[in-house]
């Protein structure tokens, strides 16, 4: 078998990738290598307004031709009718409110120059119906929903032609999401970095992919490696969805510090925690994850609430790199990334890698 063929699949050949590896990222320029490394970009555009999701789906396509991309959108239930960060800040709690100042005053940080990207528009009805109308009018193949696919975004995302992929992290989510028309199930394990579930990758993949039929399915949460490609190539995925892989890449935009973080980062330096959004979200263990799990600490609010509370704050540490409390979504597999690499770099390392992992199986069995 050729090289090629050993890293196809029937979904990846449907869409015309070169290898089975479906890479979400923030950043458009390590989307765009991604695509361009033979994998399937996925931009996350839940935190970008919809002028900035317009425009960086313009620019990916410039830069990867006719290859093809997708968005990723956070759409939960329950949201405020309407983007008006004054009506959500007359409701939040005192106690919060001194928390939070707590934390400025105790780790010295200065006001942020401006809005945090968590706070700078309310997450509401308004401004998703926005974002999607950016995407639907941009040429992305493909729409991503992350938590919950509301049948009539599918609909719609379907009538302009793009692809519709859904993210579950149990069999009760998978089953409401094969309800509806979608094209690609993600089933993502506890190892993944941001919203994840309670089930571990070995153990819902398989069940997922028995549940979804002819639907296709990847597994994300804890890929690392080839060896872990195989692997899901073995459970019966059609590829893999990964996101932390990109965090240490040469694209992507990062301070040093908080890449020196996540290069010494292992498998246990992640946690749990719901205090950027009020949602449970896996990322690199620091002061901020710490304080919020202590004694004293409220309990965080529920989305948008606690992104309203504390997105200046987020932004302030980040803008001015307050060591402690720096932070970012990333999953246990972080801990197999500890230098520095281009996208291509790591593609091909994966790539080489399942196919060693392919033919060590058949030394063993031969």
């Amino acid at each position: 078998m050729t090289h090629d063929r050993l890293l196809q699949t029937r979904l990846s050949r449907q869409l015309g990738m070169d290898n089975p590896v479906f890479g979400f990222c923030h950043s458009p320029v390590v989307v765009a290598a991604i695509c361009n490394a033979g994998g399937f970009g996925v931009l996350g555009a839940t935190r970008h307004t919809p002028e900035e999701i317009a425009q960086e789906l313009a620019w990916i396509r410039q830069q990867v031709g006719s290859r093809p991309f997708g968005v990723n959108l956070v759409l939960p239930d329950g949201m405020p009718e309407h983007n008006d960060r004054e009506a959500i800040e007359n409701q939040l709690p005192l106690a919060h409110r001194a928390f939070v100042q707590g934390l400025i005053e105790k780790y010295q940080v200065p006001p942020g120059s401006g809005p945090g990207e968590r706070s700078r528009f309310v997450r509401s009805s308004e401004v998703a119906d926005q974002q999607l109308e950016a995407v639907l009018r941009s040429d992305a193949n493909l729409l991503a929903c992350g938590i919950g696919a509301p049948a009539d975004v599918i609909d719609r995302a379907k009538a302009g032609g793009k692809k519709v992929l859904a993210l579950v992290g149990s069999p009760k989510h998978a089953r409401a999401a094969l309800a509806k028309p979608i094209d690609i199930l993600v089933a993502q394990g506890y190892d993944a970095g941001a919203h994840t579930g309670t089930i571990g990758t070995f153990s819902l993949v398989p069940q997922i992919v028995d549940m979804a039929g002819d639907i296709p399915v990847l597994a994300a949460g804890g890929v690392a490696t080839g060896r872990h490609i195989h692997a899901a190539l073995a459970m019966g995925a059609q590829g893999v969805w990964m996101g932390t892989a990109w965090l240490t890449t040469a694209e992507f935009p990062m301070s040093g510090a908080m890449r020196d973080k996540l290069l010494r980062a292992g498998s246990d330096d992640t946690v749990i925690s719901r205090a950027d959004s009020g949602k449970t979200l896996r990322q690199i263990r620091s002061a901020w994850s710490e304080e919020w799990a202590s004694r004293d600490a409220p309990t965080p609010l529920k989305m948008p609430y606690q992104d309203i509370l504390v997105g200046d704050l987020l932004g302030a540490i980040d803008e001015h790199q307050i060591e402690p409390l720096l932070h970012m979504p990333a999953g246990q597999s972080i801990g197999y990334f500890n230098e520095v690499q281009t996208v291509a770099e790591i593609m091909a390392n994966l790539m080489r890698g399942t196919q060693a992992s392919m033919q060590q199986l058949q030394s063993l069995n031969s």
